[in-house]
């Protein structure tokens, strides 16, 4: 059931698609609009937007006999040309067929229908009069207008604009910002923030004495520091993990191992670098396709190769492959554009205006892509050009093989029992193999054994071959897309049903989006890439930065992250909004220059204590305070390996295998091997754990870190007894708390406390502590509230 902020769609009539079957769908009246904030006051001009879409749809209008020649024709409700030929007047209340409808007594009639359980109120009534008497204004959804930037608002004092935006939204409401934190819960939460690790004792003491001479100079230096840092990327990376669907495994039933890791390297190595937003997006969807592309950008469309394969005997390959491309499309609808493209695989969008043909044009630029897996250059290594070497090896092995096939053959049938018993092994193997099936290693053994022992030029060949192989052998691979020669033929599948194709479509955008602008005459993914990150696209830069604040105040602006059409809430501070994306853009789309904004702040630097001011405030929906956030699934024992001293930070390899509960991979339909990690290994970051989608480590799942089956853009946080279970318990924290067990013995239970929870604790805090034995006290601190949430 609908409510005022989480609207349902209206839907007035239908249409007939012409198909190899005649189908009747809904037709689909994007007549929905996001969450409002406030109802138009008496006698203020009502507005479409504000106030009379969430009448329409709260109350799930239908259709009862509209104008069946506009039906017919396909006219849409969403527009006010398609309304005012169906059910408005602009100006004429009388004569407004909707009027009508909702007036009427007519139980087959009446509008919302009476068996809807749905009803309006006078009050609702009379909106809607009074907006078709003025005029029935449309206005086009705001997360379709492209964004700008306007002044921030002066207030006296305050100069970071942030601040004053979000200040001047507190004083409309007359509500009051929160004092700034304390210097220790600064520095602890700019650390979670920025690098996923606490700060260490040493680290908060050098910020509160730098922070008592000079306070700012102090905060800049701290995020000039960590935005430096090599964990930046590591965290970060995370976060745009989570939207890549990012996993170790195949998925399905089967789920078996796979190798992309190579693909998460990239992300932090990526992040790291600062590379512009637009860049890093053109990499991960068309790096193939760049002029002379790089085995490094060819690496970065591993993007989406990350949905799952179905390895399961019996199956249609076809339709899972088809499968992958619908998640793709969703994929890239859901993260860059922040609307649900995918709703309209089997129809017409139902809410946003988003037609079932176009969701098969933009399906058309992910249709045509073959999934190789390439190698990898490793430092100081070129794959291709060691592969270009091995193969000019091989070609020169195989002029000379071909010149004396006929005489090797001789040679092998005028061998005796004695001859070639005294052969060396290998080449009695080869002799063994059917001539015609022999590989080239076989050949070159019989070769050498037989009339080119002398020959010096062959021996110089087969060895660099043979480095050459050994050394590509040795080389990671990755899972890559990579463009078709010849494009798949696309059609409008009916349903979304692979097997009942329709008409055939190019490559396109949403015609409610700026147009794609391109010379090709069959536009690829590259194109498609370009038109997501134009200066003229209404949605990237808002979806981005909108999802970075998010991740700082734990809701975004727009508090559906992932959905910015007319489902979505409007945002809470449009205008603050508006400015973070036009000025993202502006600073070269740098996430590092926006997370420096953000943290900058007083905002940000506000306690998270609620203020005798900020009652009115209590979801800190205007954020009048900061929020406690529970870490994610990967830092809590991230937290713990830093806190406890055996945080290994190598950078970057293979997935890693730290300690599991027993029996888990026997959950899965086929049990996998699970061979803890030794070494530096065993106590590296979470983002390094190998993750199986269909059996994922226990302490990963009961932190809810997303499963990898599809896009996360947002994680839930729970609070559940399994969670404390596992702080206290599990394999991988018991070992965590044994070596906090030595740093209490070795330095106190204060200085214990402090690498925990960042603070110094209060003496009746180190009462409870000493009634303890050491690593009972040990394991209570790693299972501290504190030590897993960010202040």
């Amino acid at each position: 059931m609908a409510n005022p902020t989480t609207s349902s769609f209206v839907t007035f009539g239908f249409v007939k698609s012409t198909t190899d079957t005649v189908l009747v769908r809904p037709l689909i009246l994007a007549l929905a609009c996001a969450c409002l904030c406030a109802d138009g006051a008496a006698g203020e001009e009502v507005r479409y937007n504000r106030d009379v879409l969430p009448i329409l749809a709260e109350n799930c209008f239908a259709c009862h006999g509209f104008d069946p020649a506009a039906r017919e024709a396909g006219l849409r409700l969403d527009t006010q040309e398609g309304a005012t030929e169906t059910a408005i007047v602009p100006g004429d209340v009388q004569a407004s067929e909707l009027i009508s409808r909702i007036d009427s007594d007519d139980p087959d009639l009446v509008m919302p229908p009476a068996d809807s359980g749905k009803q309006l109120t006078d009050s609702q009534r009379d909106t809607l009069r009074r907006w078709i008497s003025e005029g029935a204004h449309y206005e086009e959804h705001w997360a379709f207008i492209p964004p700008t930037q306007s002044q921030p608002p002066s207030i006296e004092r305050v100069e970071h604009p942030i601040d004053r935006f979000i200040q001047a939204s507190l004083a409309r409401h007359q509500l009051a910002p929160a004092p700034a934190a304390e210097n220790s819960t600064l520095i602890r939460r700019v650390s979670l923030d920025l690098v996923g690790l606490p700060p260490t004792p040493e680290e908060i003491d050098a910020f509160e004495r730098a922070a008592a001479v000079d306070p700012d100079a102090a905060w800049r230096d701290l995020i000039d520091r960590l935005l430096s840092s090599p964990h930046y990327g590591e965290r970060w990376g995370r976060w745009w993990l989570d939207q890549a669907r990012y996993a170790d495994s195949n998925g399905y039933s089967v789920d078996a191992p796979r190798s992309i890791w190579k693909y998460r390297d990239w992300v932090i190595g990526s992040l790291n670098e600062d590379m512009p937003f637009d860049q890093f997006t053109i990499e991960q969807l068309a790096g193939d396709l760049l002029p002379d592309a790089t085995n490094r950008q060819q690496v970065a469309t591993g993007f989406h190769r990350n949905t799952q394969i179905n390895q399961e005997g019996g199956i249609d390959k076809e339709q899972y492959r088809i499968d992958s491309v619908f998640d793709r499309v969703a994929t890239t609808g859901t993260v860059w554009l922040g609307l649900t493209i995918g709703c309209a695989q089997c129809h017409d969008h139902k809410f946003d205006p988003i037609e079932q043909q176009e969701f098969y044009r933009f399906f058309a630029f992910l249709n045509n892509q073959d999934e190789p897996t390439i190698k990898v250059d490793e430092p100081g290594i070129d794959v291709a050009a060691l592969s270009e070497r091995r193969q000019a090896a091989e070609k020169t092995m195989k002029v000379t093989l071909d010149a004396q096939r006929e005489a090797m053959k001789a040679w092998e049938e005028g061998l005796d029992d004695a001859t070639r018993d005294a052969l060396d092994s290998a080449v009695k193997k080869a002799i063994d193999v059917e001539a015609k099936k022999r590989n080239l290693s076989q050949q070159a053994a019989l070769y050498l054994a037989s009339l080119g022992a002398d020959d010096h030029a062959f021996h110089e060949q087969q060895k660099i071959y043979h480095q050459c192989d050994e050394i590509l052998q040795r080389a990671p691979t990755t899972m890559v897309l990579r463009e078709r020669d010849q494009p798949r033929t696309t059609f409008l599948l009916i349903k979304g049903d692979f097997t009942r194709p329709a008409d055939e479509l190019t490559p396109g955008t949403p015609a409610v989006l700026h147009p794609l602008e391109t010379s090709s005459e069959y536009p690829n993914r590259l194109d498609l890439a370009r038109w997501i990150t134009s200066p003229k696209n209404p949605l990237t830069s808002r979806v981005i930065v909108n999802r970075i604040w998010q991740q700082y105040f734990g809701r975004g602006l727009v508090v559906t992250e992932n959905d910015f059409g007319l489902l979505g809430a409007r945002p809470t501070h449009p205008e603050l909004l508006d400015w973070l994306a036009v000025e993202f853009v502006r600073r070269g789309w740098s996430l590092k220059e926006i997370h420096r904004l953000i943290v900058s702040s007083h905002t940000y630097r506000q306690s998270s204590r609620a203020q005798e001011g900020s009652r009115g405030d209590a979801d800190n929906r205007w954020y009048s305070r900061q929020e406690r956030l529970r870490l994610d699934a990967e830092l809590v024992r991230d937290v713990a390996l830093r806190a406890s001293g055996l945080l290994a930070p190598r950078f970057g390899g293979p997935p890693v295998f730290p300690p599991i509960p027993g029996g888990v991979m026997s959950q899965g339909q086929v049990k996998r091997e699970w061979k803890e990690s030794m070494g530096e290994d065993r106590y590296r970051r979470g983002l390094y754990t190998f993750r199986y989608r269909a059996t994922p480590p226990p302490s990963l799942n009961v932190f809810d870190a997303p499963d990898g089956y599809s896009t996360c853009t947002r994680r839930n946080r729970s609070n559940t007894p399994l969670q404390s279970l596992t702080l206290m318990n599990d394999a991988a924290f018991f070992e965590c708390a044994l070596s906090m067990e030595k740093i209490i013995a070795r330095e106190g239970l204060e200085v214990a406390f402090r690498r925990c929870t960042g603070r110094r604790p209060d003496e009746k805090e180190l009462a409870v502590l000493r009634r303890l034995d050491s690593l009972t006290a040990a394991r209570a601190l790693l299972n501290l509230d504190e030590t897993i949430t960010r202040e």
